[in-house]
This record gives structure tokens, sequence and C-alpha cells, in this order.
């Protein structure tokens, strides 16, 4: 990335400080387009903008307060700045809160997008790299998750905003001939996760004694991916996307758990027994994730590294020393 100069939608978040960073570290001149949304405590995501400002490379990140909403505000950033690639990562994010604002939901991350795709197109900017998600799969009975397979039945508001994204940016891609990755999370944790996600909870929750919401059963399962495989496989697509035009990649661990073996191994990191509460399976939660990384390695060399317990170890370090 030595010498590019990078837009990061949604700089301020988990997954986008981390890219940011690692961006940094090779050499990108970087803008991060983040408006603080107070989905969860802002504080959170002005810390992660110091930390990049902090970094050796500090000097070539920029934040800029923008609303992916205001298609005005979106183009002039990239007016200013003339970017070459664009990472986008900017949502609203959850499957939850998804169904009781389902409008929000697509006006962020469907609208919202399109500003980015047009802004990118206006400034000739044709490397795009944007962040779909597992959701899209639904309860696909069929394991592991396979690019390839159908993703037209959604359970989510937020599933099908993701989708829509995927169909808007393919698109443009023939419309405008611009190489565009779309990237499918797998529920991605590590340092600095959001507070309001499982493993997050989880490790305050049991070391402080208190108790934890389990809906279901425990024997959903998921697909856990620590961010630095995420940010690897980020840019790995953007260093790639141009041999492809268009492409939908899996990003995840390849070793899915249930939410009991999750308890289990949060527990023995943390060295306390969980309280739970266990409460009925929520609407529009899928049974399962699992990603296919067949496509991932062979197009990107994607090979996540982190084990579930040892991502979850430094989860809990991290989070001790920010307390």
């Amino acid at each position: 990335m030595q010498d590019q100069r990078v837009i990061v939608t949604g700089a301020a978040g988990f997954i986008g400080s981390h890219t940011a960073g690692a961006l940094l570290d090779r050499g990108a001149t970087v803008l991060g387009l983040d408006n603080l949304d107070p989905f969860y405590d802002a504080a959170i995501k002005r810390r992660n903008l110091d930390a990049l400002r902090a970094r050796e490379r500090g000097a070539s990140f920029e934040h800029r307060d923008c609303d992916i909403r205001d298609a005005s505000r979106v183009r002039a950033a990239f007016e200013a700045f003339r970017p070459n690639t664009v990472i986008h990562l900017a949502a609203r994010a959850g499957v939850r809160p998804s169904i009781e604002d389902p409008a929000g939901y697509a006006l962020t991350n469907v609208i919202g997008t399109q500003h980015i795709l047009d802004a990118a197109e206006a400034v000739g900017c044709k490397r795009i790299v944007c962040a779909s998600s597992s959701s899209v799969y639904g309860n696909n009975p069929k394991t592991p998750f396979a690019e390839t397979d159908r993703v037209d039945e959604p359970i989510s508001p937020y599933a099908a905003t993701k989708k829509s994204c995927e169909l808007i940016a393919h698109a443009h891609h023939r419309l405008t001939g611009a190489s565009v990755a779309m990237l499918r999370f797998f529920t991605v944790f590590g340092p600095a996760q959001r507070p309001d996600l499982a493993i997050s909870l989880f490790l305050s929750k049991i070391g402080a004694g208190e108790p934890i919401r389990v809906f279901g059963d425990g024997s959903t399962s998921r697909d856990y991916t620590y961010v630095d495989d995420i940010v690897a496989g980020v840019l790995a697509a953007c260093e790639r996307i141009d041999e492809h035009g268009y492409r939908v990649w899996n990003l995840g661990g390849d070793h899915p758990i249930t939410l009991s073996e999750l308890i289990d191994t949060v527990s023995a990191v943390v060295g306390r027994a969980p309280v739970i509460d266990r409460r009925p399976m929520q609407p529009g939660d899928v049974d399962r994730t699992w990603a296919d990384l067949t496509r991932s390695r062979a197009e990107l060399a994607y090979n996540p590294k982190t084990a579930v317990r040892e991502g979850i170890e430094r989860q809990l370090q991290w989070m001790r020393q920010h307390a």
C-alpha cells in the first residue's frame, strides 16, 4: 500500500480503526470518514482515533467528521482528498436493532453506500472494497457457506441491507468499470471490539460476577474471526481486486463453535464461572455461520491464524489495559 491514498469509512470503529492502522503501517496516506454515531459510546471511537494519530505514521492519518447519509459532505471529502482506493466499512450494525428501525438501516447502509460509490466515481477512484456480512446467508441449511450459495432469503433488515449493498456494488462495477470487492465478514472479535458484542459483554460481565443473557439453549454456532485475520483479508482484497473486477469473498475463521462452547472458553480465560440468564431465541438471529474459505484461500492467500481462545485472551488483556 506504499504511496496509496486510501479513504476508510467507519475509521473510528472496531474494524475500521484496525484497518486504518494496518494501512498506515504499510505506508498509505489515510483519510478516515466517521460521524462518531452514538450507537455506542463515542468516547471509545475518539480513543481509537487518538491511537491512530499517535502511531509512528500518524502524520499520514486525518479524520473528517462525515455522515455517509450526507451526499454533499461525502462528495466534498472525496474531492479534497482524491483517493485511489476506498475501503467502505461504515454502516449501522446489529441484527436486533435493525428490526426496530429497518428504514434507518436502509438509509445508512444502502443509500450511504450508494453515496460512497457515486463519490468514488466522481473523482475517478476505481478500486473499492466494501464490508458485507455473513448474515446474508440467512439460515442456509448447507454448511460451510460458499460465495456461490443463494443469498436471497435474509431473515433480518440488517442482512437485507448488506445483500442490497452487494447488488448496487455489482451495478456500479458494470456501469463504471470500477473494481469492487464485497467481503462477507464472519463475527469479528479482538482488542477494541464493540462493547455491545457477545465476547466483549461476556468478558466484562463474567469477570464482574454479573449475569449474562443467553438467548436460546446454547446450540447456535458462529464462525468467530480474529480482527487481525480480517484486516489481512481486507488488505489482500485491496491488492487483488483489480484482477477480478467484481468479486465476493468470505472472510471467516473456518472453525465455528457453539454459544455454550464460547461461554465455557470465556469462563476459562477469565477464571470465573458464568451466571446465566437464559432467554428465548431472538428474532433475526441465524442458527449457525461457517465460512467456506476455498475461494479466499485460492485468490487472496487468506489464511486465518488466530484460534478463538488465543484471541479471547488477547482481547481480555487489552480490556484490562484500557479499563
